[in-house]
């Protein structure tokens, strides 16, 4: 294009910072690959043939759809545009994500930010088939191509009704968990397999807890104690505004209550600038049951 605008090499050369055989070079391979001359050659300028006439317009835009796909590149890579997928399981995309995106937004208006929220499973199958850039989930992944590491502690709480007999206890035997009706998460939520497996660590089979009704949220089961139908056990994040207000209750668990709650995302994921952004930023929030702040 330079070589038509300027209708010279040397000066197309010198543009270019190329020597002026090497741009007669590109010019004459390029002839020969289509086949037609694309310059009349005279004593002082160059002027484009027809065929290099119908070719010229066309170059050009192709030039400056270059150029903009490198600028939107560049953008992108100064988070200045992007669009980033985000899929949370139900405790942390109810309770934390909503915070952090508008956190994030602020920090850089010009991206957006997908989020879906689902169960554990289906997060992890959004991973796996690269639905999403980055997911957070309440157990970690063991999928081959899928990275995960430890990202927020949380805690378990067994929350009862107000004047359930549990209350004011000082402490409960992992066997009083079998004499009560528990309201659970679905099978494989991340909240009920941290419930699992800390009972099996106090050496009690999960089959063997009176299961009353199982909720697809957290504030469902939550809803269900409030209403006197079991206890459960719930995240603190989640249960933090209820405990507050008094319409629950938590006892003493008689297990380990803390638990983890992780990031997640398939490993091609972190090529993406936009991505590892958004990473270093959720791994500086300090997140407590009274709010996120940015950590140092």
């Amino acid at each position: 294009m330079l070589v038509a605008d300027l209708q010279s090499f040397t000066a197309a050369a010198r543009k270019l910072f190329m020597s002026q055989p090497a741009v007669s070079f590109q010019i004459k391979s390029l002839e020969e690959d289509l086949q037609v001359t694309l310059f009349q050659r005279g004593d002082k300028r160059l002027s484009l043939t027809p065929a290099g006439r119908l070719i010229y317009p066309e170059a050009k835009k192709m030039v400056n759809r270059y150029q903009k796909i490198r600028s939107g590149i560049d953008d992108m890579k100064g988070l200045k545009t992007g669009h980033l997928v985000v899929g949370a399981s139900t405790t942390p995309g109810e309770y934390l994500m909503p915070l952090i995106v508008g956190d994030f937004r602020k920090a850089y208006p010009g991206i957006t930010i997908s989020l879906q929220v689902a169960g554990s499973g289906q997060v992890f199958r959004w991973v796996k088939d690269n639905e999403i850039d980055i997911g957070v989930t309440g157990t970690p992944s063991s999928g081959s191509g899928i990275w995960s590491e430890p990202w927020v502690r949380d805690n378990l709480v067994l929350i009862v009704p107000p004047g359930h007999r549990w209350a004011g206890r000082d402490g409960l035997e992992a066997s009083d968990l079998l004499e009560e009706p528990f309201v659970l998460r679905e099978p494989g939520s991340g909240t009920r397999r941290s419930f699992e497996k800390k009972l099996a660590e106090r050496g009690i089979d999960s089959d063997r807890i009176k299961v009353s009704m199982e909720m697809g949220s957290t504030r469902a089961v939550i809803t269900a104690v409030k209403a006197e139908l079991g206890v459960a056990v719930a995240s603190s994040l989640a249960a933090a505004d209820a405990l507050e207000l008094g319409s629950i209750i938590s006892v003493p668990t008689p297990f380990d209550s803390e638990r983890t709650l992780y990031l997640t995302g398939n490993k091609q994921s972190q090529e993406s600038p936009l991505v590892n952004e958004f990473l270093l930023f959720a791994r500086k929030i300090n997140i407590s049951c009274q709010g996120i702040e940015q950590g140092t």
